[in-house]
């Protein structure tokens, strides 16, 4: 399998880098996380205006039509530069999932809106285990009630998937967060630059057309949805690791010690190689699963190619961000430095659509489980 960028896809992932790099540097992704509620208004006005909030989606939805390939170009750039944006929430998670969901009605209310930016959606992920929210059949549709802990997004958000459990079995449902009833309250996170908020339900009541999915398709788009996401996902934590390795050696290189630049030590080259080493092998795995999953493989397939991606880049953007906070000596966890802001979204990446852990013992389950494996 060939890893090499065609011309567009160059193209596509220059473009987005230099409109971060133009407005989301240092300073003004501080302001957005610290001052802003981790939202940056304008960036998300010139992502969408850029098409870059529906570069996977179909062209009739108004996206760009692009592939997973594309899409985690992007998001490597928006790791890179930990844009206070709901990228991932409205166009990996919400978007994706209409793409496995049966329901075209569905899609064309909602997807326009998506790809253009002017619709915020996102997907509860279980990041805090709990109670399911519990549908129950009322005379204008369904009765939603729970609380959900930690849902991304979702005091931004206009719209939100949700999974409920219901006497008539699962049912995947879209709920406008302006609904009577929805109670939304930020929530303080480790990561400033990725918010979090409850979203409580009482007594929600939603229109039968709101249910997108029931029983095991409801549940099987979402787990199709978070092996996709899970590809994204990764090529973030590539992109979180490249910043690490590009701010430590820019740090060692103006350091000056015993008369010298840190840079030219032995020791500390060898750090910053292994640290390159890291980088490379996970940004090779995002681009394999990526081009892989272009190719619509199989649900075992998808499987591990989704698990092989996210693991390779978990672990270069864990060794990568606590380095770079070892290689930047006593001010590398201190506030002026943006180091320990990338070991925050590493840390807090860990824990989204499961961590590692989970993904190898489901691969490893999926192989050992195949007949050729059987005794």
């Amino acid at each position: 399998m060939s890893l090499k960028l065609s011309s567009e896809q160059r193209h596509i992932a220059d473009a987005v880098d230099a409109l971060l790099a133009r407005e989301s540097p240092s300073d003004s992704m501080r302001r957005a996380a610290f001052t802003q509620q981790g939202f940056d208004a304008a960036l998300w006005h010139l992502l969408g205006a850029q098409g870059m909030c529906g570069v996977h989606l179909p062209q009739a939805h108004g996206g760009l039509g692009q592939g997973i390939t594309e899409l985690c170009l992007v998001a490597e750039s928006l790791g890179h530069h930990l844009a206070c944006v709901p990228w991932f929430e409205s166009v990996v998670l919400a978007g994706t999932a209409f793409l496995f969901i049966d329901n075209e009605g569905a899609s064309s209310r909602h997807l326009p809106g998506i790809a253009e930016g002017r619709l915020i959606a996102t997907l509860d992920i279980g990041l805090v285990p709990g109670a399911p929210v519990w549908a129950q059949p009322h005379a204008s549709g369904w009765r939603l009630d729970g609380d959900l802990a930690a849902v991304p997004a979702a005091a931004r958000a206009d719209l939100l998937l949700l999974l409920a459990d219901s006497e008539r079995g699962p049912l995947l449902i879209a709920l406008p967060l302006n609904t009577p009833g929805v109670r939304r309250t930020p929530l303080n996170t480790h990561d400033a630059t990725r918010p979090l908020a409850r979203v409580q339900l009482e007594a929600v009541i939603v229109p039968a057309d709101a249910v997108l999915q029931h029983d095991r398709a409801a549940t099987q788009a979402l787990d199709d949805t978070r092996q996709v996401a899970n590809v994204a996902l990764a090529a973030e934590q590539v992109g979180v690791a490249q910043r690490c390795l590009d701010l430590s050696v820019a740090y060692l290189s103006e350091r000056q010690q015993f008369g010298r630049a840190l840079a030219s030590f032995q020791a500390l080259k060898h750090r910053c190689a292994q640290m390159m080493v890291a980088v490379e092998l996970a940004r090779s795995a995002v681009l394999g699963a990526a081009r892989g999953l272009d190719q619509r493989p199989s649900g075992r397939e998808r499987l591990r190619l989704s698990a092989m991606a996210r693991c390779q880049a978990d672990e270069a953007a864990q060794f990568c961000t606590q380095e770079a906070i070892q290689l930047h000596g006593g001010v590398g966890f201190t506030w002026e430095f943006d180091p320990q802001l990338y070991f925050k979204r590493a840390q807090a990446a860990h824990a989204w659509l499961d961590n590692p852990a989970y993904w190898r013992e489901r691969s490893a389950a999926l192989w050992l489980d195949a007949p050729e494996y059987a005794a």
